[in-house]
């Protein structure tokens, strides 16, 4: 049914949201949160009075209310939802202070529709709102110039309200091969705002940013998380008043005139999602999960094992080392293999090469036949490393097109990054010639997988039409060659949001396959990113990152959780780590299904030591790690705790031998999992737990749980 001008509800999945549409100003958010059940509209009406705020002193002589665009002229002193300018008409007060008021709201059970307009300024602002079956929220906000001048839009910014309860805030950044690392602080009076000016997410991007009862965890507290799926710049902000009202929002961050709307034109933001639960970070990730893997054009089929010849070649691309490196990942089980970087005209190392996509003749005289024969002829797919955006100066396409190159002035050479530029995609020519070499490339060979790379921030012109640009060049692939697979890579895990993964089969989390470092970056990817679309590759026993040497059976149980693969150089591995890798590839492909429809579960420990699983549809059956990230500091271990199963059922927990198994400190008697198994109830395992011994540092325990009792 369709309404206007009246109080909203939109329910889905536990959750509900309430909008107050009555009277002319910008709609306000009354509830976002706990399903409140099937309100009349009398009830509902009842609700949005009951939560109209006092007028105190000092103060508009008006109630001042929390909208989904806050306004200076609804009495926010804070910072507002929309800014601009009207660049030929500098003096414009109307412009530079937009009041638009409420035309329509209307409604349809699962989106709600707002239109308003300020007749003064010359703008039309429409917001859209879904909240989606799975509880996700998505909004958007469309800004069109009625005026008949240009309009330079400085902040477009919908918000939704936090309750006085949400006293903490959760965000992430991180660093190149340290992405996504968690930083909480308490939520003071004032603005919390996160930018990123990389052109991409960037490797410290806020990826979700929640607010939450006092001590939230991923179990435990009631969350309101809030993700910019958007792979450009960004701001995320966390607002709170003296007043006691607080907001989150989130849009895309610009400098001054980069995004001008014509007369007539309109601009529509990316998607800002949210989601709400009541138990903890897990119930939000479950949440998102469930909406990314619902999402139009996800790869049904099972991920396809998967080898990157990156750690184990480099640039030395020499065509009887590839094939041995082919035969042996066919060897133990792989399915895809993929010819990372170096494959192109003059790719000896980082500095030359970037644009010219043609195979290298001095190092592949009969192309990329041979090798890609050898590997289909194994029976495994056959994958390309790519980096589309980019250009090196030392290239024959710099070189014969300098104006290719993005910049903001011309004649000023940007700052070269890792050697390289972004090379200009908005500029039609340049679009062609990177789609044409890579439609070639298509057509000519049975590449089912391209791994598309980004690894230079675009810091030298506005980047906003670049990422358009690139959005664009993927649908238009995808579209010509609809089995075709992409991953998102980005100087590792640069670009990972949920944006891209609507054209993306998978992330690169991180270019660090260091097992202890995987684990938070993918603990920490997971909060919004479903396990299967994470690649988590076997690196070598010492990383390629951080010089640091691991167990192969941490390495093992680290990368089981993903989209499983390898790194290492399996031409130089020791026959018995080479027979542990097959075990493990005949385990990743039992347990596919398990990781492309389970639930992510992480109990809330010490650092010390953690533990996350995978808990199968309907608690039948689940997975998990222990992972032993530093010495304890208990004289007694803590207990294993196993979070997400049936409380009512009983289950069977036992060790699964992958490869060493993992060393106890001193001389502790043997542990629970020595005598094969141990059966007990779902609520004895995730609140009374089983006792550990003393293990060390950097050491993975794998145990397979299944149900024992019980339909």
């Amino acid at each position: 049914m369709t309404s206007s001008g009246d109080v909203h509800h939109l329910r889905a999945a536990g959750s509900s949201l309430v909008l107050d549409a009555r009277g002319t100003g910008v709609p306000v958010v009354v509830h976002w949160g706990a399903d409140l059940g099937g309100l009349d509209r009398h009830a509902l009406e009842a609700l949005a009075d009951s939560q109209v705020p006092a007028v105190t002193a000092s103060s508009p002589d008006v109630p001042v209310r929390a909208t989904l665009l806050p306004l200076a002229a609804d009495g926010w002193p804070g910072l507002p939802g929309l800014a601009g300018w009207r660049p030929t008409a500098p003096d414009d007060g109307a412009a530079r202070r937009p009041a638009p008021r409420q035309v329509r709201t209307t409604s349809d059970g699962g989106t709600v529709a707002v239109l308003l307009a300020d007749p003064a300024a010359g703008l039309e602002v429409a917001v859209r709102l879904t909240l989606h079956a799975q509880g996700v929220l998505e909004g958007t906000t469309t800004v069109t110039n009625r005026g008949t001048t240009p309009y330079a839009l400085d902040r477009v910014v919908s918000t939704l309200p936090l309750p006085t309860r949400a006293t903490e805030v959760l965000d992430l950044s991180g660093r190149w091969a340290g992405e996504r690392r968690p930083q909480r602080a308490p939520l003071r009076d004032g603005l919390w705002e996160r930018g990123t000016r990389h052109g991409r997410p960037g490797h410290d991007a806020p990826f979700a940013t929640v607010a939450g009862t006092p001590g939230f965890g991923f179990r435990s507290g009631e969350v309101w998380g809030v993700h910019h799926a958007w792979s450009g710049d960004t701001s995320v902000r966390v607002e709170r008043l003296a007043s006691g009202h607080a907001v989150v929002g989130a849009g895309e961050m610009w400098g001054p005139g980069d995004v001008v709307v014509g007369p007539g034109e309109t601009y529509t933001s990316p998607r800002t999602l949210a989601g709400w639960s009541a138990a903890g970070l897990d119930g939000l990730s479950e949440r998102f999960h469930a909406w990314v893997r619902a999402r139009p054009g996800r790869a049904t089929r099972p991920r396809p094992v998967t080898l990157n010849t990156w750690e184990a070649v480099y640039f030395e691309h020499d065509l009887d080392r590839l094939r041995a490196l082919a035969d042996a990942a066919a060897r133990v089980g792989v399915e895809r293999f993929v010819l990372d970087d170096g494959w192109f005209r003059g790719r000896r190392d980082d500095r030359r090469g970037l644009g010219d996509w043609t195979v290298d003749e001095a190092v592949w005289p009969d192309g990329l036949h041979p090798l890609v024969q050898h590997v289909t002829g194994l029976g495994m797919e056959f994958g390309l490393w790519v980096e589309p955006e980019m250009v090196n100066a030392d290239s024959d396409v710099a070189r014969r097109h300098p104006e290719w190159v993005l910049r903001a002035t011309p004649g000023r050479e940007p700052l070269p990054w890792r050697y390289q530029q972004a090379l200009d995609l908005a500029h039609p020519d340049a679009y062609a010639h990177v789609r044409d070499a890579v439609v070639a490339l298509l057509d000519e060979y049975p590449i089912t997988y391209l791994k598309w790379d980004q690894n230079r921030d675009v810091l030298d012109a506005p980047s906003r039409g670049q990422v358009l640009a690139t959005r664009r060049l993927m649908d238009e692939l995808r579209e010509r060659f609809p089995a075709l697979e992409i991953e998102s890579c980005s100087s590792g895990g640069g670009k990972v949001d949920l944006d891209v993964l609507d054209r993306t089969d998978r992330v690169w989390a991180s270019d660090t396959n260091d097992a202890l470092e995987r684990q938070a970056v993918q603990r920490w990817t997971g909060l919004l990113v479903p396990p299967e679309l994470v690649g988590s590759h076997v690196g070598d026993a010492r990383s390629h990152t951080t010089g640091r040497t691991h167990d192969l059976s941490l390495r093992l149980v680290t990368a089981l959780f993903g989209h499983s693969g390898i790194e290492a150089d399996l031409t130089r591995t020791a026959p018995e780590d080479l027979e542990a890798v097959t075990r493990w590839v005949r385990l990743v492909k039992e347990l596919r299904p398990l990781v492309a429809a389970g639930t992510t579960v992480r109990a809330d420990t010490a650092d010390e030591c953690w533990v996350h699983g995978l808990v199968g549809p309907g608690a039948q059956e689940a997975v998990y790690a222990l992972v032993t990230r530093a010495a304890s500091s208990a004289a007694v271990p803590p207990a294993l705790l196993l979070p997400g199963l049936d409380p009512q059922d009983t289950y069977r927990v036992e060790r699964v031998d992958l490869a060493t198994p993992p060393l106890v400190v001193g001389d502790a008697p043997p542990p629970w999992w020595a005598s094969g198994a141990v059966e007990l109830p779902g609520a004895a395992l995730a609140e009374v737990g089983l006792p550990l011994p003393p293990l060390a540092p950097e050491q993975g325990v794998l145990l397979r749980v299944t149900r024992s009792s019980g339909a």
